[in-house]
């Protein structure tokens, strides 16, 4: 028995919820069970009464409004605690296709991929300005390098994770999941592949990114900031050597004049060489003591991993999840 989940984050979605959600499947190939489940990140219009209005299985609520990531997060917990064996995040303004939802599990269910992207035609979005089109690119570049997967689309938000690979990412960004997971996927060498998908117009303009130079300095950040958890050993020991090496080739030039005999008019280039080489020196030291923490970042996750896998596999999960008791963080409340 295969069962599905798909989730759906909400901040003051009413408008835009219900035709959102007339779009998804409650039936596909290879699925046994199909789910709905809506994350309410603390709306304050009519966003679950449209939900619950419109058929959804569970509505998980925040109690206040904590932003994109911390909705991602709390779906999967609570698709996970609903035994869901795939799990499809997916926005609520309508903005993905629902007719590909198959096609986005499918790699999963094949067993060739645990997490799957819906790459978008940027290119042929009419409602994508130009500079908005570059700078998808730019960015996905970007994270492909990073994260070496060969993800076309990074900040889409349409994409399917197994059970296992749920269970997997951590979010750590308060801002937004999808460049994190993509990063971490590749990192901790999950098996990660794309599909091409299909979007519908715009129907309300982006809440994530109300600034374009915002977004880029706080993806850039959360890109940084991620890979430096999962390999700070090779940023650290990349900027000391940098550093390090500048210090070199001034003690190097010093010492060519010193050999010269015209030591006396370059000291200042010594104390800089030993300056640089020193700081070099320090900041591979922090590499190395990084990458210790690292390893015991990374025995901690396998020690989560287990501790999810004892509390969520079996099929009689908590009871007070599924009967929308508050658990502290947020409740779950079933139809």
């Amino acid at each position: 028995m295969t069962k599905l989940i798909i989730q759906i984050p909400c901040f003051n979605e009413e408008e835009c919820l219900a035709d959102t959600l007339a779009e998804l499947p409650r039936n596909l190939v290879g699925i046994d069970t199909i789910e709905w489940l809506v994350i309410d990140d603390g709306s304050t219009d009519n966003t679950v009464k449209v939900a619950k209005a419109n058929g959804v299985d569970h509505v998980v609520s925040l109690p206040c409004n904590q932003g994109l990531a911390a909705a991602f997060r709390a779906g999967i917990e609570a698709g996970l605690a609903q035994g869901a064996d795939i799990i499809v995040n997916t926005d609520a303004d309508n903005q993905y296709h629902a007719g590909d939802i198959g096609k986005l599990v499918r790699p999963i269910l094949d067993g060739s991929a645990e997490m799957v992207v819906g790459a978008r035609p940027i290119g042929q979005t009419e409602h994508f300005s130009a500079a908005k089109k570059l700078l998808q690119g730019l960015g996905s570049a970007f994270i492909r390098r990073v994260s070496n997967t060969d993800i076309p689309d990074a900040p889409s938000g349409f994409r399917a994770f197994s059970r296992a690979a749920a269970k997997r990412i951590n979010v750590f960004s308060d801002y937004t999941y999808t460049l994190e997971t993509i990063i971490q996927a590749g990192l901790k060498n999950m098996a990660i592949t794309w599909v091409p998908i299909r979007t519908n117009g715009p129907t309300r303009p982006s809440k994530l990114i109300s600034s374009i130079p915002k977004y880029i300095r706080r993806s850039i950040g959360t890109a940084a900031r991620i890979f430096v958890t999962y390999r700070p050993l090779q940023f650290f020991t990349f900027i000391g050597g940098m550093i390090f090496f500048a210090g070199f080739a001034i003690g190097a030039r010093f010492l060519f004049y010193f050999l010269g005999g015209e030591g006396d008019g370059h000291i200042q280039s010594l104390i800089l060489a030993g300056l640089l080489m020193g700081v070099g020196f320090q900041i591979g030291i922090t590499g190395i003591l990084a990458d210790l923490i690292s390893v015991n970042r990374k025995l901690i996750e396998k020690v989560d991993w287990n501790v999810q896998s004892l509390q969520f596999e079996h099929r009689d999960y908590d009871k007070n999840a599924a009967q929308g008791h508050d658990r502290g963080r947020f409740s779950v409340s079933n139809r």
